[in-house]
């Protein structure tokens, strides 16, 4: 017995030390613990191994709007339109994720500036059922460039997503040529959609709207693709290649157009925004 735990037997009013559950956050890549304060002003990337961490629709709003964007309201789509039940229903399914998140779901617009150029803002959340693309979502997506085409903007979206929601069946994947379609009436209409594919990126989302932007950015380290790793190992029966589906990987291979860390992506944003809005251009 140490003498620290004498002295608390022989003090039983001593009190253990304890700290906040939220004062240090632990990386996810290099398992370095970090004041949870630093961790944020950095933008969540950990200060030590520049990993850049999953966030939130509203960290993102937060770190890549100007003050005073305002949300653009979310289409109301059947729910449980297959009466669907595995391990659990997917009512509840929903009901938790919309308790965890404070989200109605996994895709959220905004109409605002950033860094003074307008546009309409998307942002799906990893953390609302893995950023499944149902209904809500595709409806979310139709609503995003509808209102970017009203105000003649570009729409700037920001992918995360394990792919189509399995508990919606083919109606989460009739989302893809919805999504799509969408896509074409923006290009008729001159306006510019910039991806940004975060991690991670995958699925029936990778499979349609995520890689058919006009310029397609990504954060660094995130994984994209469609099937997972092991899948297309076991399919083709050949290891693939170190950082294989990464951000850089795909760069170097041409599947996107540039790789930006975090607390470049505003400018870099702002940026293709101005050179690309149809305003410029008739300028």
């Amino acid at each position: 017995m140490s003498w620290l735990n004498r002295v608390r037997q022989k003090i039983p009013f001593l009190p253990k030390r304890e700290s906040p559950d939220n004062l240090w956050h632990k990386c996810r890549n290099c398992q370095a613990m970090i004041f949870t304060k630093e961790w944020e002003e950095n933008q969540y990337v950990c200060p030590r191994c520049d990993h850049h961490d999953r966030i939130g629709p509203r960290e993102r709003f937060a770190l890549i709007m100007d003050p005073g964007f305002s949300f653009v309201p979310a289409p109301q789509v059947r729910e449980d339109p297959l009466k669907f039940r595995d391990s659990r229903r997917y009512s509840d399914r929903l009901k938790t994720a919309r308790q965890e998140t404070g989200e109605s779901d996994a895709l959220i617009n905004v109409r605002g500036s950033i860094d003074g150029q307008r546009a309409i803002v998307g942002v799906q959340d990893f953390a609302f059922m893995g950023g499944s693309m149902g209904l809500a979502v595709g409806a979310a997506f139709v609503a995003g460039v509808r209102a970017a085409l009203e105000e003649s903007l570009p729409y700037v979206i920001f992918t995360a997503a394990g792919g189509a929601r399995m508990q919606e069946g083919i109606l989460s994947l009739m989302q893809m040529p919805k999504t799509a379609v969408a896509i074409a009436e923006l290009k008729e209409a001159g306006l510019p959609y910039i991806v940004v594919l975060t991690d991670p990126t995958t699925g029936g989302v990778t499979a349609s709207y995520a890689m058919l932007g006009d310029v397609q950015i990504a954060e660094p380290g995130a994984l994209i693709g469609f099937a997972g790793q092991r899948v297309i190992e076991s399919t083709i029966r050949e290891k693939l290649p170190e950082g294989f589906q990464r951000a850089e990987y795909l760069l170097e291979h041409g599947m996107i157009d540039m790789v930006v860390h975090r607390h470049d992506l505003r400018t870099r944003l702002a940026q293709l925004v101005g050179f690309l809005s149809p305003q410029k251009a008739a300028a």
